[in-house]
């Protein structure tokens, strides 16, 4: 795995610095397992890799916590609030329209193998636009490309190159 400061669109040049807007419409999907940290739901986009090592289950799993950091740097939410789900019931998953900052760049050449497909060739490491993090010790949530899942992202601030 490569990492760079770059990833090239159809459009667009993304770089690590970039301020994003990023939003995927809410699907609906069922909660499988409910746990103290997690809500753990059938996972509607992704298909799961039979050739793969890695054993994926078909679930993702989100925090549970009401303002936890964890849950603050989550893209993905349910609809209804995961607080308030139940093993077996049937809510939306998605990303609310938000701002984010890429704080790291991925290339997976070849595609990184993750247990599902598409296998992703790059990985877009993001924290919301507003999180404070002087220490540089929050790992972000990941974006990957391909994706199965409808989530879009369009860029509202570039980071100046520095080499201007």
């Amino acid at each position: 795995m490569a990492r760079s400061d770059r990833l090239i669109t159809n459009d667009e040049t993304i770089k690590v610095g970039d301020v994003l807007r990023v939003s995927c419409a809410f699907t609906p999907t069922q909660v499988v397992e409910i746990s103290d940290w997690h809500v753990s739901i059938a996972w509607p986009w992704e298909q799961i890799d039979p050739d793969s090592e890695i054993r994926w289950n078909g679930q993702y799993a989100i925090p549970r916590r009401q303002g936890s950091s964890e849950s603050r740097l989550s893209l993905f939410q349910t609809d209804p609030a995961p607080w308030t789900l139940s093993a077996g019931d049937i809510c939306g998953v998605g990303i609310p329209e938000q701002l984010v900052r890429v704080i790291d760049i991925e290339h997976c050449d070849p595609p990184q193998e993750v247990g599902w497909l598409p296998r992703p060739h790059t990985m877009l490491i993001v924290l919301p636009a507003d999180y404070e993090d002087p220490q540089g010790l929050a790992e972000g949530d990941t974006i990957s490309a391909p994706s199965m899942a409808p989530v879009r992202f369009e860029r509202v601030q570039q980071q100046p190159d520095p080499a201007v």
